[in-house]
Order: C-alpha cells, then structure tokens, then sequence
C-alpha cells in the first residue's frame, strides 16, 4: 500500500517562552515562541519536501490557536490536532545561561498536551505512515500514555519505521524511576533511536557511550542508533558499524530544537534511502547533513520557524 505520508509524529505541543532582553523598566521580556520536539522534528521535515502530520492536543485559548496556525502554515497536517475545551495549552520557560545550555519551567498541572486520549488516536490514520515518530513527554501521565501505546501498537501492526527520541525532561515526571521505565518501553518498539549522551547515561549507568550503546543494543536489539554529542558532534551505530562526525563551529544563540532538528534530518534521510541496508558511507553523509542543520537552528530562536533550507545546511558543510 502506498503510504500516505512521509512522517507522522504523536507528542507534546506547546509555547516555549524565551528570554528576550529587558524592557525599560528592568524587566525580563518573553517571547512566545512555537515549540515541542514532535513538531520541530515534522518542521524540519517539511523544509526538506516531505510530507508529514501531527497527532496530540492543544487548549482551546490563544496559545493553542497559534500552535495551530504555526503548524499549518509549517506544511504540517493538523487534521488529527484535537482542540480542549477545558485545559490550557502547556507551556514552558526557558532559561537560557551564557553558553547556551537551558533550563525549563513547566506550566503543565495539568496542561493539554497531556489529556491526549486513546479515543483519539485513529489506528488507520497511524497507518498511512512510512515512520512513526514519539518521545516521553507522552508518556509522563496514564491517560496520554495509553495514546501512545496504541499508536505504537497501530504503527507496528502497520509495518511502520519507528523512530523514537525519549527527550528525557526530568521536571515532567513524578519520578525518575518511571521516565527510566517509560524509556525502557519505547527501546522495546523503536527502530530508529536518537539519544543525547546524557540520557544514554542515565539509561545505562554507564559513563562510556560506547558502553552504554552496547548495552542497549543486547536488550533492545535497536536497528539504528543515533547518539547526539552536543557541539562535539554524533554517532550512528547500526548493524555492527559505528561512524562518528564531528560538529560544526557556530556562534549559537541557544540550543533549543538542535537535537529535533538532527532527528528530522536522519529521518529525512532515512525516508529517501532504503533503510535496511545502509552502507558506513551513507551513514556518515547522514550525522554530516545532521550536524550541520542541527548547528544552524541554534543560531536563531523558535525552533518551529528556525528550521534551515536545504541549501543553508549543504552551504554550511561545503565550508
């Protein structure tokens, strides 16, 4: 069966409010910028001519009404973005400190990315995908988790890809025992994984990567592994082999969507290439494109809107 889209995503979307100087007064200015893993990753996405689409949930309020627009007019299908009536679109506060690193506060007691439910999630539409991607953030409470879990189920039933970034935020949950074991859960369905080198340590107690990456592996027996190093750059393991490329050297304004914005990319890239059989070189032309798109959001803000044309990220890796 032809596939209907490229990508579909299932996950948290919400406002990212973002530092923006002060005003007279003294005050700190916010910015009310678009975010949310699931829809930097489809943003990116759609750059690159793919066709994607969006499953979670939004207040009925002004935020949620921006959240809609923005994704729209991102090229991203909203036809599956349900409308609360009674709780508030999730919001998060941004701190960001001199080097780039951030630090979040959450407005999300409950907010409604979080009352997703499995009512909502239609099994036929999750089948018109050629990958499925989600991360944690729909995991964190009973009701969205049990969304998720039948997507997942749909999508594997299906003979969908699926991609999975645990996006681990530890304000989010009410332990950290329960985001380890809800990550655990998405290795047990992903093909494709995308980790940060903080949540492979956090996952497997180990301090090498390497190590960490081996140790999942025996468990999960994950087809590709895509490790994000920060400004040092990625990893790919994948049937045996294990490419690394460095970063690229830019002058970052903050970090926010940089790992969605390499997720998009590999996924991108997986979707144009036959993913069973993957050679080292295609894997290091991957992280490189990755890398350098990944580079290029943060020297911007609002990852949704930040997202590079094709041509910038080839321009950057020809430098």
């Amino acid at each position: 069966m032809e596939k209907k889209y490229d990508v579909i995503a299932l996950g948290e979307l919400l406002i990212d409010f973002t530092m923006n100087g002060q005003s007279e007064q003294g005050n700190n200015m916010f910015e009310a910028c678009p975010g949310g893993a699931p829809c930097n990753v489809l943003a990116l996405l759609n750059k690159m001519g793919k066709k994607t689409a969006f499953l979670g949930k939004v207040g009925q309020d002004q935020f949620g009404r921006l959240l809609k627009d923005t994704i729209t007019e991102a090229g991203i299908d909203a036809s599956h973005l349900v409308m609360d009536d009674e709780v508030n679109t999730t919001l998060a506060f941004v701190h960001t400190f001199p080097d780039g690193d951030r630090e979040f506060s959450f407005y999300r007691n409950p907010g409604a990315d979080m009352m997703l439910t499995a009512e909502e999630v239609d099994p036929e539409f999750i089948g018109q995908t050629k990958i499925f991607h989600f991360g944690t953030l729909s995991m964190t409470h009973d009701g969205v988790r049990e969304a998720t879990k039948k997507a997942l189920k749909a999508a594997k039933e299906n003979g969908c890809l699926i991609s999975f970034d645990p996006n681990l935020r530890p304000p989010l949950w009410s332990s950290l025992d329960l985001a380890k074991e809800q990550m655990e859960y998405g290795f047990g369905y992903c093909d494709i994984l995308k980790i940060s080198d903080n949540e492979i340590q956090f996952v497997s107690g180990k301090e090498d990567y390497d190590e960490g990456i081996a140790y999942l592996q025996e468990i999960y027996n994950i087809t590709l592994i895509l490790l994000t190093m920060g400004k040092d750059g990625s990893r790919a393991y994948y049937k045996g082999m294990r490419v690394e490329r460095p970063g690229f050297s830019v002058k970052a304004i903050e970090t926010t969507g940089a790992g969605d914005t390499f997720c998009g990319s590999s996924l991108n890239y997986i979707v144009e290439h036959d993913f069973d059989n993957l050679t080292e070189e295609q894997l290091g032309e991957m992280l490189t494109f990755a890398n350098a798109a990944a580079a290029l959001v943060t020297m911007k803000k609002g990852a949704i809107k930040a997202m590079p044309e094709r041509k910038d990220v080839e321009e950057l890796i020809r430098k």
